[in-house]
């Protein structure tokens, strides 16, 4: 039996799937020695809309992945996405009273960057400093020990409907495990998939997920931008459910066997069988109409997201290109697509760089479980000094609405 405190969890409760990915901390790197997946029912676009159907799949998926790793899992690091996801810049300014800058200057000018009016019906998961201004010197990425006089701060605030996040926590704990934080499933991917040198030349990370499609651009180590589009895999299977009348769940199959999404790389001999709905005699259909379906909603997909990319300002940042994680970025041709409509040189994303179970978690679809379990280990010292054990946070995430982490502050 490992150690409880060399074992972090990542719990991606995604709007297909549920993932537990469970790591363990040692000298040499993570180490993956468990995962447990169970088919998601419970969520609606990153959202949950049935507490008792996600418990149910949450507890599946933690038992599996308890089973293979052999150790007891009792507290988490779970993402959260949803259109209710916002991303805001903000900056602060303070004067430095000492001979040189110290944690507490930091500190009180990551409190004045975030002193922005936020609804009282949203709360802040993360505010992410990207970069510090010491007496007009811009760039600079940890002023402590510096002498100045003033002290700017540039950060990134990411908001959430209270409402979900606490929904995701009940969810948890429900199932008999405390969250130790939560986490921006693009943010959790980032830390998975994208090299140092593609972070700090500029990258467009796009977890194209069941519900939703995340954003985040990283440029100089740290993230500039973030947005969640409701839209996703689901839409995807819907169209082939509808043309070709189909039900759900067979339409999903199809995607996963024969789904491309540029259809004239399709051979116009290639068939695929479409099962019959309530007794109908099954049809043999070209495979090329599956291309037709599918090629238009992803081409549309990318061009919201580019839009929004144009939108931020943030088109001359991802200098590296588009790297796509996620489900749904399995379809054959995505890449392609993707391509032409961002211009940009793109790429799927991966976890590297681990041991154990490495090989088995080398698949886009579990980027954000992965991530989320880096993100954990990154913290995992800090939250050790600051409460002694992992899971203390249940508590306070399930009575304070309005407040930010303060793990998420490095």
């Amino acid at each position: 039996m490992q150690r409880k405190e060399d074992i972090i969890v990542g719990l991606d409760i995604g709007t297909t799937k549920i993932c537990a990915v469970v790591g363990e901390v040692t000298e040499s790197g993570i180490s993956i020695i468990g995962i447990g997946t169970h088919p998601s029912i419970g969520l609606r676009k990153g959202v949950v809309v049935n507490i008792e159907a996600t418990v149910d799949s949450i507890k599946k998926a933690v038992e599996e992945a308890e089973l293979m790793a052999g150790c007891e899992i009792s507290s988490v690091y779970t993402g959260i996405a949803g259109g209710h996801i916002t991303g805001i810049n903000s900056s602060g300014i303070v004067a430095i009273k000492g001979p040189e800058i110290t944690p507490q200057d930091v500190e009180r000018v990551i409190d004045a960057a975030r002193a922005v009016a936020i609804p009282m019906d949203r709360e802040v998961i993360h505010v992410l400093p990207q970069d510090y201004i010491v007496d007009g010197q811009a760039g600079i990425q940890n002023p402590v020990g510096m002498s100045g006089v003033r002290l700017e701060a540039k950060i990134h605030i990411v908001t959430g409907a209270v409402t979900s996040a606490h929904n995701l926590v009940k969810c948890a704990n429900r199932s008999g495990l405390d969250v130790c934080d939560i986490v921006l499933e693009s943010l959790a991917s980032g830390e998975a998939v994208l090299s140092e040198e593609e972070k700090q030349l500029g990258a467009a990370l796009l977890d194209l997920g069941g519900g939703t499609t995340d954003l985040a651009v990283f440029a100089g180590k740290n993230i500039r931008h973030t947005f969640v589009l409701a839209l996703g895999g689901d839409n995807l299977t819907n169209d082939i459910a509808i043309g070709l009348r189909c039900p759900h769940p067979e339409a999903e199959k199809i995607k996963k066997k024969y789904g491309s999404c540029v259809a004239r790389s399709i051979r116009p001999e290639e068939t695929i069988e479409v099962p019959g709905i309530n007794g109908r005699e099954p049809r043999k259909l070209p495979r090329q109409i599956l291309g037709e379906i599918l090629e238009p909603r992803m081409e549309e997909i990318f061009a919201l997201v580019n839009g929004e990319v144009y939108r931020a300002g943030m088109e001359n940042l991802v200098t590296a290109g588009m790297v796509l994680t996620g489900g749904t970025a399995l379809l054959e041709g995505v890449t392609e697509i993707a391509e032409s409509v961002f211009n940009l040189p793109t790429r799927i994303g991966c976890p590297r760089g681990l041991k154990g179970l490495a090989d088995v978690v080398q698949n886009p679809m579990y980027a954000t479980g992965v991530g989320l379990v880096l993100y954990g280990a990154r913290r995992h010292p800090k939250e050790k000094k600051k409460s002694g054990r992992a899971g203390t946070r249940r508590k306070k995430r399930s009575s304070a609405s309005g407040t930010a982490t303060s793990s998420t502050v490095s």
